[in-house]
């Protein structure tokens, strides 16, 4: 579903992922979002903005300023959540974006995700946690790389 003319980067800006969630543990909340639209080369007032609705949106924009050392584990995975989002992919990837979280924690960001997709977004998320698959309105099983089932869910709500 991406284009030939699709760079790694722009691929990888659309990811939330498990551990790393932020790119760079030296820069702020709100410089780690602006990254990708740097990349799409928006200017800096711009990016700001941008980034800081976004961050607004995941409820961290009072957490801007702060490092990822000063973040716990699930406002990083909503920064991620952030930068991922403010790149406007088509679609938004989520490898085990709960893998590294508390269960308390991991039903607050499936909350924030199941929201972003009722508005409309394509997700797709891999898990191994079955209670995830649950919060998920569709479910393909995959073994040795082969779907093995691939079923409409009748989604929980995380919250």
């Amino acid at each position: 579903f991406f284009s030939t003319q699709t760079t790694a980067y722009e691929i990888a800006s659309c990811l939330v992922g498990s551990e790393m969630c932020i790119r760079d543990s030296y820069k702020t909340a709100l410089e780690n979002v602006t990254l990708p639209l740097y990349y799409q080369g928006l200017k800096r007032k711009n990016r700001e903005e941008t980034a800081l609705k976004y961050l607004y949106d995941v409820g961290l924009k009072e957490w801007a300023t702060h490092l990822p050392s000063e973040l716990s584990g699930g406002q990083k995975q909503r920064v991620a959540i952030a930068r991922a989002m403010a790149s406007k992919p088509k679609v938004l990837l989520a490898d085990e974006p709960t893998g590294a979280l508390d269960s308390k924690t991991s039903k607050e960001v499936m909350a924030l995700i199941q929201q972003i997709n009722k508005s409309g977004k394509t997700i797709l998320i891999v898990t191994h946690e079955e209670d995830i698959a649950k919060m998920c309105s569709r479910i393909v099983r995959l073994k040795d790389g082969v779907i093995m089932e691939d079923k409409k869910n009748k989604m929980i709500s995380a919250i």
